[in-house]
């Protein structure tokens, strides 16, 4: 028996770890459906993950909450599983980072303390009648230029601020800070209240142009500028770990906490870094095309939507649709009741690539959950055309992908490309990336290069790590992204698909164009 060592191989999994590499990064994505955790080496390789699904509530029509301890939890038990699975020791964490979902104004007490149960998340949109109130006031082009706040005003934390004032005056009397969703758990973890620049651009009294609140607009809210978190660089070290959060979540006591940002800005820093015109899209439930510039892109017409970069004197540019992968998953499930199992969207696939370019002259709008600020209407719904007896199921299936590239190319990339020279080359990331089918139909309808990568779906959780690297002193820039995106795909532009995806465009948009005045006229019926 040999004395003073283990012969016990799990047992000294995490000794061995920690002596490999000990400088380690934990990074979170506190999304809508949920929260992943990631494990980050210091050179930025990702070594683990674990997702924790939480529920949004819906208890009245535009109404949709979530409780902000449901991500407390979520980090809590993610961080348990992924130090368990990673055989990772809590001390060999070095700095924590989050991307978090964005437009949350959480209220807190003196303490504290949320006021709130639950709190309205990003797609909210109760506050309609406070966002008419406020523009009766300011312009909603004036706003909309000073704060690049292009999706629709009322979901925006300003206008929930109103809201809350006006429906609970008793909570608004008591509310000392307001906090966003990454904030919140900044807080739980360190005890400190602050936000970063890119966060605090989508309060709806952030001024895109001085990097700070904007004294005017607060006035005209009538908002005191002091229930807003002062505002830190998103790599800035907002705080350590406390013992009790440290007790809690698993964490070590200590433990830098990075300012972190919201999620568009740090997919946009994960996707590939900083770079003036770089572009990459999300396509996942919705889907957005975003570009990073030295510029905001605004346009008071089209109205994309602008956060504040995670690199300060930087923008994510961004156009929009509500359903990209949720309509190919309406497809599925009232379409392919047939197609089961883990692979069901594969055998999709399958189906839709018996189809030819075009889906033999079947058109799909995919605007299932209303248009965007880019469409052609807010009263716009989903609908196909051109079907005939003739008409297949691949027929309609290739029609969605189809659609939705197609929206996304007329009514969002086309937007973005009048007012900035892009890449030629598109990183594609999230769920539906997964699609060869569909990447190939991305590049033939929009005409670029379309890039899959390893990091595929965790971008936001590696932008994450990013700041939280800066914020250790381990990175002192950026650069170290790009060159961890390991090609995995390319698709090239098929020149005959092009053409023929060129000469729908135009009647793409006329259709569209009669489906928005259909859609006014039966919604003032």
């Amino acid at each position: 028996m040999t004395r003073g060592f283990s012969t016990d191989t799990a047992a000294l999994k995490p000794i061995i770890a920690d002596f490999v590499m000990n400088n380690y990064i934990m990074a979170y994505d506190l999304g809508t459906g949920g929260i992943k955790a990631s494990l980050y080496r210091e050179d930025g390789v990702q070594t683990g993950r674990a997702f924790v699904e939480y529920s949004t509530a819906y208890p009245k029509p535009g109404w949709h909450e979530q409780r902000p301890e449901d991500w407390w939890q979520g980090v809590c038990q993610s961080t348990a599983k992924l130090l368990a699975e990673s055989h990772v020791t809590a001390r060999g964490i070095v700095a924590v980072g989050l991307s978090g979902q964005s437009l949350v104004a959480a209220p807190l007490d003196r303490g504290g303390h949320l006021l709130l149960d639950s709190v309205p998340i990003w797609s909210d949109a109760r506050a309609t009648a406070e966002a008419g109130e406020f523009f009766a006031k300011v312009p909603y082009e004036q706003w909309y230029l000073e704060t690049g706040n292009g999706d629709p005003p009322e979901t925006y934390s300003v206008m929930k601020l109103l809201w809350l004032r006006k429906h609970h005056p008793g909570i608004w009397e008591r509310t000392v800070k307001v906090i966003g969703s990454k904030d919140y758990v900044n807080l739980k973890l360190t005890g400190e209240i602050a936000t970063d620049y890119s966060y605090a651009s989508g309060s709806g009294l952030f001024s895109l142009a001085d990097w700070n609140y904007s004294d005017a607009l607060l006035a005209a809210a009538g908002i005191d500028k002091c229930i807003l978190p002062p505002i830190l660089d998103s790599h800035a070290v907002v705080g350590k770990v406390t013992k009790r959060a440290a007790a809690e979540c698993g964490l070590e006591a200590g433990t830098l906490v990075a300012s972190g940002g919201v999620d568009n800005a740090l997919m946009a820093l994960g996707a590939r870094g900083v770079g003036e015109g770089r572009v990459y899209m999300s396509l996942g439930s919705s889907s957005w095309i975003a570009v990073t510039s030295r510029e905001p892109i605004l346009d008071v017409k089209t109205r994309p939507f602008v956060f504040a970069h995670a690199e300060k004197g930087h923008y994510t540019s961004a156009v929009s649709i509500f359903a990209a992968g949720n309509a190919y998953r309406w497809a599925r499930e009232e379409l392919c009741k047939d197609i089961s199992g883990n692979e069901s969207y594969a055998g999709m696939d399958r189906f839709a690539a018996a189809s030819p370019t075009g889906a033999n002259g079947v058109l799909f709008n995919p605007t299932l959950s209303g248009g965007s600020s880019q469409s052609a209407g807010a009263d716009l719904r989903g609908s196909f055309a051109g079907i005939t007896m003739s008409t297949t199921r691949s027929d309609l299936l290739r029609a969605v992908l189809e659609g939705v590239a197609m929206d996304l190319n007329c009514y969002g990339l086309n937007v973005l490309r009048q007012k900035i020279n892009l890449e030629d080359t598109m990183l594609l990331c999230g769920g539906g990336a997964m699609s060869r089918l569909w990447r190939q139909v991305f590049a033939d309808v929009f005409g670029m290069n379309i890039l899959k990568t390893n990091i595929d779906q965790d971008a936001a959780t590696l932008g994450a790590a990013a700041v939280a690297s800066r914020a250790a002193g381990l990175w002192h820039d950026y650069s170290p992204i790009e060159k961890l995106h390991s090609i995995e795909q390319l698709h090239v532009p098929n020149p005959e698909n092009r053409k023929c995806y060129e000469r729908i465009a135009d009647v793409y948009k006329a259709w569209t164009q009669s489906l928005a005045d259909v859609g006014r006229r039966m919604a003032g019926a």
